[in-house]
């Protein structure tokens, strides 16, 4: 690797006293590219990168002998001279339940509120980079294209430029497979929620669990947050049947980027990169709602480039050869 990785550690202020009682300390990973460091008033593009569902940041810079992280992609990138240089910062919103969908819910914690308010200034604060979001992106592949897509149409003014690999949308279609899975891990359990996080959150071992029904109790922990209710949240459908809730439904497809895309309109016309890409054997069918996502963007005369592939949902990390190498190079920088 010709640049560098080093692990900030985030003491964070939003994430003191969350409801999961998760840690507020984070340890970010940090790239910073060959050229870092070797010329006064350089100052570099800053590009998020979201994991997906139960990523964590280091766990985006292990070392595997047999693949590239993250990090050595984008380092081999701009070696080639595919990519322009650029600091990447991995954010960890990692939960308890597996993950935060980058959201702020009285669930989970303020997750959302934590890398828009904290790590972005913490970032700038510390390191050489472009301030403003014409210099800033954001991205990220399934949970965390969801929450790239999300923050970026919330936050113009901190994210500029946007890309997603497969994010989460269409809520219908991606979930409803593990909805049904959820219904169907909750008998064993007198069909109690909290008895199965219960016994989930004190196995050691949790590869005994459902994953679909434990995304499903995920998904809701960030989607329907209640802080009436039990366990902190409401599910959206029926344990007994199997049967959606309307009330509880409709809070989640307000979050669906299919949707929420009319809401946050003026947000997304305000980016200057909006990418997105899905694979046509994706086994969440997120295929789907991003076609259905690009339809109601050009419905709303959103510009944005949308790409297939012939690849699955476990099979995307070629795909950061496209999106990093476009959002390096359509950052601005300062040289």
């Amino acid at each position: 690797m010709n640049g560098r990785v080093q692990i900030e550690t985030v003491s964070s202020v939003m994430l003191k006293d969350n409801p999961l009682g998760d840690p507020r300390r984070r340890e970010v990973p940090v790239y910073l590219p060959p050229s870092y460091g070797s010329k006064r008033g350089r100052r570099y593009p800053v590009l998020f990168y979201l994991p997906g569902f139960t990523g964590s940041g280091r766990g985006c810079v292990n070392y595997d002998p047999w693949k590239e992280n993250v990090a050595e992609r984008l380092d081999r990138l701009i070696s080639q001279g595919k990519a322009r240089e650029a600091i990447l910062v991995i954010p960890d919103c990692f939960t308890a339940f597996g993950g935060s969908q980058y959201l702020n819910s009285t669930a989970t914690g303020l997750y959302g509120d934590h890398v828009v308010c904290e790590l972005v200034g913490f970032m700038e604060d510390k390191f050489a980079a472009v301030r403003g979001p014409e210099g800033r992106a954001v991205l990220g592949k399934s949970s965390g294209g969801f929450g790239a897509l999300t923050l970026a149409m919330r936050h113009p003014e901190v994210f500029g430029h946007c890309a997603g690999h497969s994010g989460d949308a269409g809520f219908d279609a991606c979930y409803g497979g593990d909805l049904l899975k959820l219904c169907a891990a909750l008998e064993k359990y007198g069909r109690s929620v909290p008895r199965y996080l219960a016994e989930f959150r004190r196995s050691r071992d949790k590869a005994g669990f459902e994953h679909g029904a434990m995304n499903a109790l995920a998904m809701a922990a960030c989607y329907s947050p209640n802080p009436k209710s039990p366990f902190g949240f409401d599910i959206p459908v029926d344990a007994r049947t199997g049967e959606r809730i309307p009330a509880v439904w409709r809070r989640w497809e307000a979050l669906d980027p299919v949707h929420a895309c009319v809401k946050y309109a003026a947000g997304l016309a305000r980016l200057k990169t909006l990418w997105f890409d899905a694979g046509t054997r994706d086994e969440f069918f997120l295929h789907l709602g991003a076609r259905r996502l690009s339809d109601a963007l050009k419905r709303l005369k959103v510009k944005h480039v949308y790409e297939e592939h012939d690849r699955g949902h476990f099979d995307l990390n070629a795909r950061l050869d496209v999106s990093l190498a476009l959002l390096t190079k359509r950052c601005a920088r300062v040289d």
